[in-house]
């Protein structure tokens, strides 16, 4: 479970809106933190705090297939992401980063800047604490949660596939 504060967004966020090509030529986490979505909401990285939490309209991530996109978002300290839809690519990168992203076409439409979220993985509860809405998503199933909690699919590999795991 998470809470946070909302950073609201509209539709077709793309990943060059996201991360902008300029910056891709680092994988620094670090580097692209400082210019997540700069080219959409001028000096997000600096106004950003650990913990917020992305809502946004559909087809959320499109564009390119570049994991630098989840990357960027996940290092800004962005916990979240909530929107109506996503673009396939981005929905896996991100979970493979250990971005957790929800679809709630109702939390993206009524949910605005500024409001206070607080998201169960669990129950795929969205509440909106600002104003006393609640919104079913579907849940994360249990190795997915687990996979996000790892931080990625990589840390989650490694922990689960470990010699003592295997039997070797």
């Amino acid at each position: 479970m998470l809470e946070g504060k909302v950073w609201r967004f509209g539709n077709d966020v793309d990943t060059d809106l996201i991360i902008p090509a300029r910056y891709l030529n680092t994988s620094d986490p670090q580097v692209l933190a400082e210019h997540c979505l700069e080219d959409l909401e001028p000096g997000f990285a600096r106004k950003v705090i650990s913990g917020d939490i992305i809502v946004a309209g559909t087809n959320f991530g499109c564009g390119s297939s570049r994991e630098h996109a989840p990357i960027a978002l996940k290092a800004s300290g962005v916990s979240c992401v909530i929107a109506a839809s996503f673009a396939r690519i981005f929905y896996r990168n991100a979970i493979n980063i250990g971005l957790p992203i929800l679809e709630s076409v109702a939390a993206s439409k009524e949910v605005k800047q500024g409001d206070i979220l607080r998201v169960n993985f669990e129950t795929g509860l969205i509440t909106n604490l600002t104003r006393n809405q609640v919104y079913q998503t579907n849940p994360f199933p249990g190795f997915m949660r687990e996979l996000i909690a790892s931080g990625g699919l990589i840390p989650y590999l490694r922990k689960n596939l470990s010699g003592e795991k295997l039997g070797v």
